[in-house]
């Protein structure tokens, strides 16, 4: 049997196999990733790229982010590539306020801290700058083996949302709510291994990228597979499993995610 027809037939097993891994994890989100990107030569060493992506949660029933990015590459030694990129993000967001001590409602008996207090439901923009460093070289054969160091700075401009939802009372409270402009800064650490076969259409690989602020705020494990159905033409899949450990405002859930993608060369 060809490695590509042990894919062919592993990859509906593999995927079937997550199915009991969410379905255990009842508090864990499923949605979607879609992509499209262009990728242009500009010398040997040089290369430019744009990627627009959509993101899903609610179980793919509710748009989580639309995002456009801008990124070079420069080849800096047969092992080792230097990038750097600007993405606009577009975000749903969804935020609660919670009750304390100090609070009118606890003092009078009508709540009790820790409560849910308000709820914002917006959309907003994000500004989010890049640079990489990445390591790579093919060990034991055909597989091979890279290492990617990226910094990634997020600016999240002022928000004002015009009334939130007062879960108290029942009804939207009618006063303006404004969330504070604010950076955020992330080193990002991927490592992967692929099966990269001259002359094989499909190249199978995994990965695990941990995002560390100060501390380890989440860990995305990857399984995919790319494959080149023409010289400039490309598709993609994957699944991600993300796993968050802190509590900041701007981390997504504990989710399930299947990816699609399709890439040109030209």
């Amino acid at each position: 049997m060809t490695l590509l027809n042990y894919i062919k037939r592993a990859l509906p097993v593999g995927l079937f196999a997550l199915l009991p891994l969410s379905a255990s994890a009842q508090s864990d989100d499923f949605g979607l990733n879609l992509s499209l990107e262009a990728q242009k030569k500009l010398s040997k060493d040089w290369s430019a790229s744009f990627e627009g992506e959509l993101r899903t949660r609610n179980n793919t029933k509710t748009v989580d982010r639309w995002s456009f990015g801008l990124g070079v590459d420069y080849k800096v030694a047969k092992w080792l590539k230097a990038s750097a990129g600007y993405t606009y993000l577009y975000d749903h967001n969804q935020r609660t306020s919670y009750f304390d001590a100090t609070d009118d409602e606890v003092l009078d008996g009508d709540a009790e801290v820790g409560d849910p207090k308000k709820y914002a439901d917006y959309w907003g923009s994000r500004h989010r700058f890049n640079v990489s460093l990445t390591f790579d070289k093919k060990l034991f054969g055909d597989f091979r083996f890279s290492l990617r160091e990226r910094w990634q700075y997020t600016y999240r401009p002022e928000q004002t949302v015009d009334q939130r939802w007062s879960i108290l009372d029942n009804a939207y409270d009618g006063k303006q709510k404004v969330y504070g402009g604010r950076g955020k800064n992330v080193l990002r650490s991927r490592l992967q291994i692929e099966y990269d076969k001259k002359g094989l259409a499909v190249t199978p690989y995994a990965n695990v990228e941990l995002f560390n602020a100060w501390n380890i705020e989440k860990v995305r494990y990857h399984v995919g597979l790319d494959w080149k159905v023409a010289k400039k033409h490309s598709l993609g899949i994957f699944y991600r499993y993300q796993h968050v450990y802190g509590d900041d405002d701007d981390l997504e859930p504990n989710i399930h995610m299947l990816g699609l993608g399709y890439k040109f060369k030209f």
